[in-house]
């Protein structure tokens, strides 16, 4: 959990929030008048969300370059190329089209789905089209709702209030879809908070970005299915759901659909537990040592030589041997006068 920013730095980081939130609207905006300029009405999805993906990154680099003094801001907004980074999105590919796959069986067993494919060959060419389509999209909402907005506003209120504040914000912007109703509201808040935790617990946004794009593009392209709301995405693979709307969520998807909720509601443990490893790799508290530095190994080597160097003798004390000297003439010999007279006799 990140610690809120003290003081003036809290505010600076709301305003930053709140300009990130300024500038995607005004790149979705720049994004969808070029791509109509320049694209026409089949390739257009496609080209706006490529136009608005370049946008974000250059944008929100921008900003951290700028506000946050960020040497790397692509990889402080969410892509760092470290590693097991390909693994961490083919575990969120998995993910997703596993959730997917959890939210379809009940349609399929207490309803049923009725499949049209087709085989022609143009069909294949524009399916990897929407393939591409569905990756852009699930990549520019994480920028928008797990990138530098998320990061920003995660200082100002802390980590639990941003995921709540964007999952407000994500359903508040997918119910100005047409036939949004209750139960995609309540889709969409449960949607955000999984994203969210993906990214908390990585501080990526490989995984959040995997499992969005697992989730949509596996309802959509394996199973034909509307995605909230839009039934045109998927060339080769047509379904119609049949069933109750609380299952099937009709033709908004099983984005309006209960049982979505209840399921991605018990997604949320799951992610959790699958993020176990990484969270500890990521997000485990740097431990900064304190005190004086000791060279232990010095330390340990100059005891070792102290103990078995051998005792070496101490340095021979130099006595200098002299003549004494003479006594002067008329002086009395040091011997007594009764010593004298004994020594002549």
């Amino acid at each position: 959990m990140t610690t809120i920013a003290p003081g003036k730095k809290r505010l600076r980081a709301y305003l930053e929030f709140l300009a990130a939130i300024l500038y995607y609207f005004v790149a979705l905006r720049i994004a969808r008048h070029s791509a109509s300029g320049v694209a026409n009405e089949a390739w257009m999805p496609l080209v706006e969300k490529a136009m608005l993906v370049f946008l974000l990154v250059t944008g929100y680099s921008t900003f951290g370059y700028l506000f946050d003094r960020q040497m790397n801001p692509v990889r402080q907004q969410g892509f760092p190329l470290r590693e097991g980074w390909m693994r961490e999105l083919g575990m969120g590919l998995a993910a997703g089209w596993g959730f997917a796959v959890a939210c379809v069986l009940p349609v399929a067993l207490f309803g049923g789905i009725a499949i049209v494919m087709t085989v022609q060959e143009s069909a294949w060419g524009w399916l990897l089209a929407d393939i591409a389509f569905f990756a852009l999209a699930a990549l520019a909402e994480e920028m928008i709702f797990r990138g530098y907005g998320f990061q920003r506003f995660e200082q100002s209120v802390g980590s639990a209030g941003a995921v709540l504040g964007f999952a407000a914000f994500y359903a508040i912007v997918e119910m100005m879809r047409p036939g949004a109703n209750h139960a995609s509201l309540a889709v969409s808040l449960v949607v955000s908070i999984l994203l969210s935790v993906s990214y908390l617990r990585t501080r990526a946004l490989w995984l959040s970005w995997g499992i969005n794009f697992g989730w949509k593009a596996s309802r959509a392209l394996i199973f034909g299915l509307a995605v909230s709301g839009v039934n045109v995405h998927s060339p080769v693979v047509e379904g119609d759901p049949m069933g109750p709307f609380w299952l099937t969520g009709g033709g908004y998807g099983l984005d309006g659909s209960w049982v979505t909720f209840f399921i991605l509601l018990l997604a949320i443990p799951v992610v959790y537990r699958l993020t176990r490893d990484l969270d500890f790799l990521h997000n485990a508290p740097v431990l900064v040592p304190g005190g004086i530095p000791v060279d232990l190994d010095a330390a340990a080597r100059q005891q070792h030589e102290a103990a078995t160097r051998s005792a070496e003798p101490p340095a021979p004390v130099l006595v200098q041997i002299g003549q004494a000297p003479s006594a002067p003439a008329g002086a009395s010999s040091p011997l007594g006068p009764a010593d004298s007279h004994s020594s002549s006799e």
